[in-house]
């Protein structure tokens, strides 16, 4: 039921917003030189590696490692990436990996895979079984801003109580936060 259901609404939202979604190709086409998509090597679902894509915010010589991690994050955001990333419209090409299922709507966000640490602990827990998603339980608890062992405490809880109501919960409590920009790292 869970993979209709991403389906069915990674459909939905990608007819419902075919124009924005169009629009932001042109934005970023327009205001900096490089690709229209940012691909990423990423950990799926038993640590099996998956390209996923973002609509690029970032000059195309940035540094491939977590935002958090740079010194000066704003130094390498294009024209138009700041607001892509506060708004998270940089995440919609990711509704194609969940047409795929290489991604569901809800579950652990996936790992870069430069970040063995958060693997690590995720397999030792047993949440690497998990397929990851577009949201998930850790990042409405505090994304970027949560230690490592909190996001994984936060993906073992929702490993132990998913269920489709959890997902809508969490689905409901993710458009409040990106509605209210609130724990969005650009």
């Amino acid at each position: 039921m869970k993979r209709f259901f991403d389906i069915g609404i990674a459909l939905t939202v990608g007819v419902v917003f075919f124009f924005l979604i169009l629009m932001i190709v042109v934005m970023v086409w327009l205001s900096s030189p490089g690709p229209i998509l940012h691909w990423s090597d990423r950990v799926g679902r038993n640590n099996q590696i998956f390209k996923m894509p973002k609509f690029r915010s970032m000059w195309i010589n940035a540094p491939s490692v977590p935002t958090h991690q740079l010194e000066n994050p704003d130094q390498w955001l294009t024209p138009i990436g700041a607001y892509l990333r506060m708004s998270s419209l940089d995440e919609l090409p990711q509704l194609w990996c969940i047409i795929k299922g290489d991604m569901s709507l809800v579950g652990p966000r996936p790992a870069l895979i430069s970040q063995h640490n958060l693997i690590d602990l995720r397999t030792k827990l047993g949440v690497h079984v998990l397929v990851p998603g577009l949201t998930g339980w850790a990042q409405i608890n505090g994304r970027d801003e949560i230690s490592i062992f909190q996001k994984v405490k936060f993906d073992l809880e929702y490993l132990n109580k998913k269920s489709f109501f959890f997902d809508l919960k969490i689905m409901y409590l993710t458009v409040l936060k990106v509605l209210s920009r609130d724990g969005i790292v650009h």
